[in-house]
Parts: structure tokens; C-alpha cells; sequence
């Protein structure tokens, strides 16, 4: 019961713009609402291509370039346990 309310508020909170990382060097406050648009994208693609549920996502910058870094639960074969798995999504 959890997992589903956590995941209704991650995606709540992606579809209305508000998951993004502080802004990094160069980055200004404004351009988070940019950076949450395309975190959100490459959320739902790595969530629908892993099969995972959303655990968080966050945003960085270095050297100008966005990356926005996606982390999922993923579940494991019979009789294993589910595992963590981060994903990095250059924009």
C-alpha cells in the first residue's frame, strides 16, 4: 500500500512539474520547470522499457548538459528479490 501511494504522489508530482534537482553551475531557478518537463519524459520511457516502479528522479548539471538520473524498482525473476536500479538520461 506503500509503494502505490508513493507511486501516485512520484507521478502527481512529474505530470504537474515539480521533481527537479537544484539548479547546478550556470543553472538558473527558472529552468527548473524545463528540467522537471524533460526528467518527466525520460521517466515514464525508463519506468514503460524496465517495467520498474518510479522511486525517484533528480537532475544535474556539469559542463551546461542536464542529466536527469531515474531510479526504479525492478522486479526480479521467481524467487528473487526486486533490485534498485538507476538510470542516467543526458537531455
Amino acid at each position: 500500500m506503500v509503494h502505490s501511494l508513493f507511486m501516485v504522489g512520484a507521478a502527481g508530482l512529474l505530470a504537474g512539474g515539480l521533481i527537479a534537482g537544484p539548479p547546478g553551475n550556470g543553472e538558473r531557478a527558472g529552468d527548473m520547470h524545463v528540467v522537471a518537463a524533460d526528467c518527466n519524459a525520460a521517466a515514464r520511457r525508463v519506468v514503460a522499457e524496465t517495467g520498474g516502479q518510479l522511486l525517484s528522479v533528480t537532475s544535474s548539471s556539469e559542463g551546461g548538459r542536464i542529466t536527469c538520473h531515474i531510479t526504479v524498482l525492478v522486479h526480479g525473476g521467481h524467487d528473487t528479490r526486486p533490485r534498485k536500479m538507476t538510470v542516467a538520461v543526458p537531455q
